[in-house]
């Protein structure tokens, strides 16, 4: 887990047997994911609506699946679940947002070299494929941008689509070697581009980032980002620079982005975030000093919110970021969660 072979009963507790992929959820992200709803309408891939049902409540966080085994090569079974992308787009039926069998796959011209192997869900054999941006949809079927998925399309399946999007987005990305600009092969065995001119080697792009829950006594401190599409706040975040330690780029992006110093990080948990390959890896941490001075080129708000304050709109429970911040609720009885 996370390349170590033993973790503090801190880390336990909060990995729980479930955020890294396995069965279950730890008191702390099961108290995260509260009574929530995530807070948009289910649409169609063309926009238009499915009904204005609400989505589940207690929706949780995008996880692996507990039955899915990642594969390196295709495997025959019975069934086949087809993830095909244009660009951030997911190809699906408009009818019931299942997925395309393999003959669509065929009649829209994937050739071989643009499908890949994904994994196994629960027996079934998963593969990504991409196309060109000018590719139309196959007749009764939509492209539709993922994020739209979240909460319409059955939580297993959203979960692998999100780890095909980013095998396929990295695929279309690498077909020619960066250094030499030969075209790519791929390596047996594994998920990998190698050129033949130069041997220069390719894995898909993972970019770990960092997000942290700074609490002050019985308040917490959350921030509306600029450029942000939505009015939500949430716990402060940013990538990892060159050489950065996670926690050196904790201090440094809360310095940066509120002008505070903090103390007493400890680890929440991670999820990976396929827009486009995220790995967010989040924490709390205790105020230690300073006063909120904001980045205001990438903040445009950031305010301490205590008991009996009224809680800001925040990110779904179906992201580590309301995970996080339901679990730290400050003006809540311990296991309910607010919108």
């Amino acid at each position: 887990m996370c390349g170590f072979d033993r973790l503090s009963p801190t880390l336990r507790q909060a990995q729980g047997d479930r955020v890294l992929g396995f069965d279950r959820l730890s008191p702390t992200l099961r108290q995260a994911q509260g009574d929530r709803v995530l807070g948009f309408d289910r649409l169609s891939p063309n926009g238009l609506g499915l009904g204005r049902r609400p989505l589940p409540q207690n929706p949780p966080m995008l996880t692996t699946p507990s039955g899915f085994v990642s594969l390196n090569a295709h495997q025959a079974t019975s069934h086949t679940h087809c993830f095909i992308f244009r660009g951030g787009e997911l190809l699906v039926r408009e009818a019931d947002l299942s997925l395309p069998d393999p003959t669509v796959r065929v009649a829209i011209g994937i050739p071989p070299e643009q499908t890949f192997p994904v994994g196994l869900l629960n027996d079934d054999y998963c593969c990504a494929a991409w196309v060109d941006k000018q590719t139309a949809a196959h007749e009764g079927f939509a492209f539709t941008n993922l994020r739209r998925l979240f909460g319409a399309m059955d939580e297993p399946l959203l979960a692998v689509a999100a780890r095909a999007s980013q095998i396929a987005e990295w695929a279309r990305t690498h077909r020619y070697c960066g250094a030499c600009a030969t075209a790519t092969i791929r390596v047996e065995g594994e998920r990998c581009f190698k050129c033949p001119a130069c041997g220069h080697v390719t894995y898909p792009r993972i970019s770990p980032a960092m997000m942290v829950l700074i609490k002050r006594g019985d308040a917490i401190l959350l921030a509306r980002h600029t450029a942000s599409p939505t009015q939500r706040f949430t716990a402060l975040a940013g990538f990892l620079e060159a050489g950065e330690s996670i926690e050196e780029a904790v201090h440094r992006e809360v310095f940066e982005e509120v002008g505070l110093r903090i103390k007493n990080l400890h680890y929440f948990g991670s999820q990976s975030w396929p827009f486009p390959h995220s790995l967010m890896i989040a924490f709390t941490a205790d105020y230690a000093g300073g006063e909120i001075v904001v980045d205001r080129t990438e903040i445009a708000e950031a305010r301490w919110f205590g008991p009996g304050d009224e809680v800001p709109e925040y990110p779904p429970g179906v992201s580590i970021a309301g995970a996080l911040i339901g679990a730290n609720l400050p003006n809540l009885p311990r296991g309910q969660a607010a919108r």
